[in-house]
């Protein structure tokens, strides 16, 4: 079966447009250049943005404190604190929608009668 518009959307939201997501958790193991941040989302996440796409999400995120450069070497980033409790949060966020939706109706999810056998 194809994917639906809706599910393409969805991926997208979820991996190119959230690209700090992946950023920060690879920035935490260890500090790398910008291209290099580039390889990894293809090689690792199969997510394939442009070079400037990544330029400009890492100067977003150094501006709003996720990222920092490494001292000394103007063109290596690493996390910060801020940036790896926001994806703690942003980590949590998603599990509890997960469960919210799984939880809601698993007879729905598992292709059962949407309505109850009384």
């Amino acid at each position: 079966m194809d994917e639906s518009r809706a599910l393409k959307r969805l991926k997208d939201k979820l991996t190119k447009e959230n690209l700090w997501l992946y950023i920060v958790r690879e920035l935490a193991e260890k500090p790398m250049y910008a291209y290099k941040v580039k390889v990894v989302l293809r090689e690792k996440y199969n997510i394939n943005v442009a070079t400037v796409t990544v330029y400009t999400v890492l100067y977003r995120m150094e501006r709003e404190g996720l990222i920092t450069k490494v001292r000394g070497d103007d063109t290596t980033y690493r996390a910060t604190e801020k940036g790896l409790e926001q994806l703690s949060r942003a980590l949590a966020l998603m599990k509890e929608i997960i469960r919210s939706l799984e939880g809601a109706r698993p007879d729905v999810l598992q292709g059962g009668s949407s309505e109850s056998s009384h």
